[in-house]
């Protein structure tokens, strides 16, 4: 079943890129965003983690994001290192979490994303060089982003409708701020 706002948030650990075992009990008493993602070499993706990446700085420092990519951790290390993220990005190679959190797949939706985000997936592939060179994941997988409050309660669940529909970041940076 989909989570909604005002849900509690379902802990989890997984392993993260550095080799650790990240916990989210951890950031109790904090704001972050949980955001849910493909494969590890998936363009939409690492477009996203660049976009976060680029734009972290705006963000309150006691916020922070949390990546969860359907992926091998050695997969993932191979793909998202390059990014030097200065957040958590977490493998779930036995999709537990996605399964905990209802993430959808949609083989109209992964269609549609390369259809309507056509300029997106360039920029990802040509100027970016996010190649999808080993698909390790369920293509068909679509985002979902969670904005999780101090008390651990849902403030924000946001399905996507295809491979590159996420949260905007407008939004997150007003929940970050307020």
């Amino acid at each position: 079943m989909k989570h909604q706002s005002g849900d509690i948030m379902s802990p989890f650990s997984l392993p993260a890129i550095d080799g650790s075992l990240f916990d989210t009990n951890s950031l109790k008493g904090k704001r972050y965003l949980v955001s849910f993602y493909r494969f590890a070499s998936c363009p939409f993706c690492n477009l996203r983690l660049h976009e976060l990446m680029t734009r972290y700085q705006e963000l309150n420092n006691s916020f922070t994001i949390v990546a969860v990519f359907d992926s091998s951790l050695e997969n993932l290390q191979r793909h998202t290192q390059k990014h030097h993220a200065c957040f958590p990005i977490l493998a779930d190679q036995d999709n537990a979490c996605f399964k905990l959190y209802a993430i959808e797949n949609s083989l109209l939706g992964t269609l549609k994303s390369m259809i309507v985000r056509l300029p997106d997936l360039m920029d990802a592939m040509v100027l970016k060089g996010y190649m999808p060179w080993r698909i390790k994941g369920n293509i068909t997988a679509l985002p979902a982003d969670f904005l999780i409050d101090e008390k651990g309660v849902i403030h924000t669940a946001y399905y996507g409708k295809d491979a590159g529909d996420h949260l905007e970041f407008s939004q997150i940076k007003a929940f970050a701020l307020g």
